[in-house]
C-alpha cells in the first residue's frame, strides 16, 4: 500500500511475452483519484484498461480526452492524467517490439500519441474491459489479459525490426541514455543523418531524445528508490552537468522541479512495482 490507500497487484510476464511485456500490474484506490497525475516517459509504450469509470489524458496544453481502454507511445513529455474518477484499472508496459508484433504496427506510429485501444484491437477491446470488470480476482484479471496477448503472438507472425535499429535501441537502453548519438551512429555503421532518420521513423523519437527520455528513467527510479537521495548525487550518477542540469530537464520533461515531482508524485506510486506488490492470490478480489 501508498500512502493514499492505493493497493498494487502484479504478475511477471510469461516468458513467451518476456520480449515484449515489462510490468504487469493492476491498481485499485480508496481514496479519490489526486487531480493530476503525471505519465513520466520511459522506455516503454503503456497500455491501460480501466475497471470503473474512463480515464482522462491530455497533453499539456491539450483537451482532456477520456478512455476506458487506451495504449499510449514513447514520448518525451509528461502527459497529465486525471481529472476523472478513474480509481482502479490495469497498466501493462509494453516494449517498442510489442507494437508490431502484439498490436500490428511500429512503434513510431504511436509515438507521442495516445489512442483508444477500439482504434487497434476493434471490437475485442470493449469485450476486454468488459471480462476485466467482471473477474473477480487480479489473478483473474490477469490470466486474461495474458490469454489474449498469448493469442495474438500466435496469430500474428512476429514483425522484424531492422537489426541495424534493433541494435541501436539496445544499446541506448543498456547505457541508460549515456551513449552519444554519433558513437552509436559509428557501431551501427550508419552516417549519424540515417540513422537519426530512420530511428525516429520507427521509434516516434530522434535517438538523442530518447537518450534523453532514458537518462531521465534513471533518475525518477532512483527518486522512488531513495526519495532522501541527494539530488547532487543523483544528477552526478545519471550524467547530468550538475543539479541545475537535472533541475530544467525536469521542467522541461515533467513540467516542475524535481522536489515538487516528488512531494506531489511519490505518494501515490510504489516505490518500487515489483516490491511493493499484493500478490494475486492474497489481492482483493474487487475493485
Amino acid at each position: 500500500m501508498t500512502g493514499n490507500g492505493t493497493g498494487y497487484a502484479t504478475r511477471a510476464p510469461h516468458p513467451a511475452l518476456r520480449p515484449y511485456v515489462g510490468d504487469v500490474i493492476g491498481y485499485a484506490s480508496a481514496a479519490d483519484p489526486p487531480e493530476l497525475h503525471r505519465g513520466l516517459p520511459s522506455r516503454y509504450l503503456t497500455l491501460v484498461v480501466t475497471l470503473d469509470e474512463p480515464l482522462g489524458v491530455a497533453w499539456p496544453g491539450g483537451p482532456v480526452e477520456k478512455y476506458d481502454a487506451m495504449i499510449g507511445g514513447l514520448h518525451s513529455t509528461a502527459v497529465q492524467i486525471g481529472r476523472t474518477p478513474s480509481r482502479a484499472g490495469v497498466q501493462l508496459s509494453l516494449t517498442p517490439a510489442a507494437a508490431r508484433t502484439l498490436l500490428g504496427l511500429p512503434p513510431g506510429e504511436l509515438g507521442s500519441t495516445v489512442l483508444g485501444l477500439d482504434e487497434l484491437l476493434g471490437r475485442r477491446s470493449a469485450e476486454l474491459t468488459e471480462q476485466l470488470r467482471e473477474a473477480p480476482t487480479w489473478a483473474a484479471r490477469f490470466d486474461l489479459l495474458e490469454a489474449l496477448l498469448l493469442q495474438r503472438l500466435r496469430d500474428r507472425r512476429p514483425a522484424a525490426v531492422r537489426p541495424e535499429l534493433g541494435w541501436a535501441w539496445l544499446r541506448l537502453c543498456e547505457s541508460g541514455g549515456a551513449l552519444g548519438v554519433h558513437r552509436l551512429a559509428t557501431e551501427v555503421g550508419w552516417s549519424r543523418r540515417h540513422l537519426t532518420e530512420r530511428f525516429t521513423a520507427e521509434f516516434g523519437l530522434p535517438p538523442k531524445v530518447a537518450a534523453r527520455v532514458l537518462r531521465f528513467e534513471r533518475v525518477t527510479a532512483h527518486l522512488r528508490r531513495d526519495p532522501r537521495a541527494r539530488l547532487a548525487d543523483v544528477s552526478a550518477a545519471a550524467g547530468y552537468a550538475d543539479q541545475a542540469h537535472l533541475s530544467r530537464e525536469f521542467r522541461a520533461i515533467a513540467g516542475c522541479p524535481p522536489r515538487q515531482w516528488m512531494a506531489e508524485e511519490l505518494p501515490n506510486l510504489p516505490t518500487d512495482p515489483q516490491a511493493a506488490a499484493i500478490a494475486p492470490a492474497s489481492s482483493p478480489g474487487s475493485h
